[in-house]
């Protein structure tokens, strides 16, 4: 009689309990990517991690399919690149090792500063990262998950997609892009089996922030979390088919000023506020 090794039962049952079989993750490399791909594979949950850096993704790979015992398959890929991204689309519709969830992590500011005064270039790769990039690939994965009867899309998006964000114009406006995206294709794709959740994280340590040049210390350490924490959050509100999530209640309060207050009154307090954050 054989008997399958302690790693192959383990990952079985931790199949059996989570909601998927394979993950593909943007921007799977660090930050929010990396904690997405962390707490699936502890769920048994094969991955497919995609990032423009291919040493990060190796050493995290080898990592995980170490510890966790899955399948871990690294796509080093620039997604503002049009061929480059077309891999990853037909990634997504490979009918041999189906997708069953796609999270769009990639994404971020290339500067932080008002339009006026920024890079045209960097600006334009900025929203082809945060926008073009994403409804491609929602766009891939929904098809052949709507074909099978059955997927997931996790788009991450952020607390200021509520509200437009003077000094981060373009940024705001592209995770404003998301939730409208993710809102409007959830009602379309009701009754297809296939659902979308939009997570909008606060702020949240990354790395991101001194990347940019950005002060931490603007804000009190109560209003930020840890990469780990919105990865657990996100996948909590997928499984409970949250179209948009907050993830916590300082970020439903700060979506429900957003709703609620005029912008004529909100839009300069966020002006003060990234000010504030931008000062060195």
């Amino acid at each position: 009689m054989s008997v399958r090794p302690a790693r192959a039962r383990t990952t079985q049952a931790r199949q059996r309990r989570g909601a998927w079989t394979r993950a593909l993750v943007t921007g799977g490399s660090a930050g929010i990517g990396e904690a997405f791909a962390r707490a699936l594979a502890g769920e048994g949950t094969a991955l497919v991690l995609v990032a423009r850096r291919r040493e990060p993704l190796g050493r995290l790979a080898e990592e995980l399919r170490e510890r966790h015992g899955v399948e871990v398959e690294v796509i080093p890929r620039d997604l503002t690149d049009d061929a480059e991204l077309a891999e990853v689309e037909a990634r997504l519709t490979d009918e041999t090792r189906p997708i069953d969830l796609l999270i769009n992590n990639a994404g971020g500011e290339t500067e932080h500063g008002v339009v006026r005064d920024r890079d045209r270039e960097l600006l334009e790769a900025e929203v082809r990262l945060n926008v073009v990039a994403t409804l491609r690939l929602t766009h891939a994965a929904v098809g052949a998950m709507s074909a099978r009867g059955r997927g997931f899309v996790i788009n991450v998006s952020a607390g200021n997609a509520f509200f437009p964000t003077p000094g981060s114009a373009a940024y705001g406006a592209s995770k404003a892009f998301i939730n409208s995206l993710t809102e409007a294709l959830a009602y379309e794709l009701r009754g297809s089996g296939v659902r979308l959740t939009a997570v909008c994280p606060g702020f949240t340590r990354t790395g991101a922030q001194d990347r940019l040049g950005l002060n931490r210390h603007a804000f009190p350490r109560f209003m930020w979390r840890n990469a780990d924490a919105v990865a657990r959050d996100g996948l909590r509100a997928a499984r409970r088919k949250k179209v948009v999530s907050c993830l916590n209640s300082s970020g439903a309060f700060g979506a429900f000023a957003a709703r609620h207050l005029p912008h004529r009154l909100l839009t300069p307090l966020v002006a003060r506020a990234t000010a504030r954050f931008a000062s060195g």
